[in-house]
């Protein structure tokens, strides 16, 4: 290994990406995977945090950045619930690690690619901001409406995961739609809905009996039936939005991938809500709620591929191709191919 000269102490001061950059390119499977595993750690830092709370342990550690006045971690004396709130703290540092593989892997690859490493870079000040909205949440005793928050953060931190592993399997040309205007707006309802779903299920959380902590918590002032019957309906909508794409797309005859997606994201909602509906008739056992969350986390991803499946983007551009024609009822649905 050479010596490391005092000029490469200097570029590593002054720039160490673009240092690592110039000495290593990783193959397009190592950046995949690095994105990947950052979209993985995202996900378990959903099924941590839900931990967190089901167990009681919000509190565990009552104040932040240290985990009490005196310590900076948990101590014996704290118990179990210490334990599992500090460990939730340290699996945030797991995650920036992802993250920064992320960002390093695709900052280094060569040609440099500066939308992928945007995207690593918008997953690492969003770990950053929902870090410090977390010692907030903590601060503040579990106040429901930050702990929404919190879970909302991390769901977009899910998304901005989702599209960068996407993008690490694509090119860097502009994208071409492979469905009809139709059809995308379809789509695009069937993510706002599922975004809504999102939202008020952070009420059902915050209005229901797990608040996070065996102390007296604040809970949202709704009526936590009638907030989970609208988070039932607004799920049936979208497993109805689901199955109206997935018949527009056979009926237009699509390309395999928005059709698979879409077949994939409709077994996954029949499953999450079956979950759903059997913790809300058993009185939510909280390993069934911690299941469901996680399905919350794996459908948001499914249905953000839907989406990423609309349309492709080629290595290098293409020049336009001519016009194809198609039949006159299926070709403003279909789109090109």
């Amino acid at each position: 290994m050479p010596n490391l000269t005092r000029a490469d102490a200097l570029a590593v001061v002054r720039n160490p990406l673009a240092f690592i950059a110039a000495r290593w390119t990783p193959d397009p499977r190592t950046v995949r995977r690095a994105a990947l595993t950052a979209l993985v750690m995202s996900v378990i830092i959903v099924v941590t945090g839900g931990a967190v709370r089901l167990t009681g342990s919000g509190l565990g550690c009552p104040t932040w950045p240290k985990c009490t006045d005196d310590s900076l971690t948990a101590t014996r004396e704290m118990g179990l619930h210490g334990a599992i709130e500090f460990g939730n703290r340290l699996l945030t540092y797991v995650l920036c690690a992802a993250v920064g593989w992320a960002i390093i892997a695709a900052r280094s690859t060569e040609p440099h690619r500066r939308g992928l490493t945007r995207l690593g870079w918008a997953q690492f000040w969003i770990v950053m901001s929902n870090a410090v909205l977390g010692g907030i949440v903590v601060l503040v005793g579990l106040n429901p409406y930050t702990v929404a928050a919190h879970f909302v953060a991390t769901s977009a931190l899910i998304a901005v995961a989702t599209v960068m592993w996407q993008r690490t399997r694509e090119g860097d040309a502009q994208p071409r739609p492979l469905v009809g205007k139709a059809v995308r707006q379809l789509v695009w309802v069937m993510v706002g809905a599922s975004v809504l779903l999102i939202l008020v299920g952070t009420v059902v959380t915050g209005a229901g009996p797990h608040a996070g902590d065996s102390s007296e918590v604040e809970r949202m002032p709704v009526d936590w039936e009638n907030v989970t019957k609208l988070h039932a309906v607004l799920a049936w909508i979208v497993v109805t939005l689901t199955f109206a794409l997935w018949f527009v797309l056979k009926a237009v005859d699509s390309p395999k991938g928005p059709l698979n997606r879409t077949r994939d994201l409709f077994v996954i909602l029949l499953a999450q809500g079956a979950i759903g509906y059997v913790q809300y008739f058993t009185d939510l056992p909280e390993l069934l709620v911690g299941l469901h969350m996680f399905g919350s986390a794996v459908t948001w991803i499914a249905v953000l591929r839907v989406l990423l499946a609309l349309r492709e983007r080629p290595e290098e551009s293409v020049p336009d191709l001519p016009p194809r024609s198609y039949d006159a009822a299926s070709a403003s649905m279909a789109g090109p191919r």
